[in-house]
Parts: structure tokens; sequence; C-alpha cells
């Protein structure tokens, strides 16, 4: 990613990343029912959501990673 991203443009990414969230756990997720796919759905995209944020937090570019830096999670 580029390093000169500055902290408004930072946060713009993480309040629509918040509302995507909201509205698929919303059509999805928790609050679609109280079912299990509803809560198996709903904890995926916490994850996924959660290491998207984590990415605009640290500013991390996840396509870079190659096969030497996957070696180290293992």
């Amino acid at each position: 990613m580029d390093p000169t991203t500055g902290f408004i443009a930072g946060l713009v990414k993480l309040l629509l990343l918040d509302w995507l969230f909201d509205w698929l756990q919303e059509r999805f997720g928790f609050g679609r029912e109280r079912s299990c796919l509803g809560c198996v759905l709903g904890v995926a995209l916490l994850l996924i959501f959660a290491a998207i944020a984590c990415a605009i937090i640290t500013n991390t570019d996840w396509t870079r990673l190659g096969v030497q830096q996957l070696g180290y999670l293992f």
C-alpha cells in the first residue's frame, strides 16, 4: 500500500468498513435470525472484517506476501 496514506483516508476506510460490516451482519449474520447458519456466517464475517481492519490500521498489503513470509506462519 501507499506509505503516504494519511490519517483521514484510513479513518474513511474504517468507517466504510464498519458500514459494510453492519449491512452484511443484518443481511446474513447475527442480525438475520437466531439460527446456526446466522451464527456461523456472523463469526466468519467477524474474522474476515477483523483481518481487513488490521490491514487498514497497520497499512499491510496482504496480497504481497510471498512463500517465504507464509513459511513463518507455519
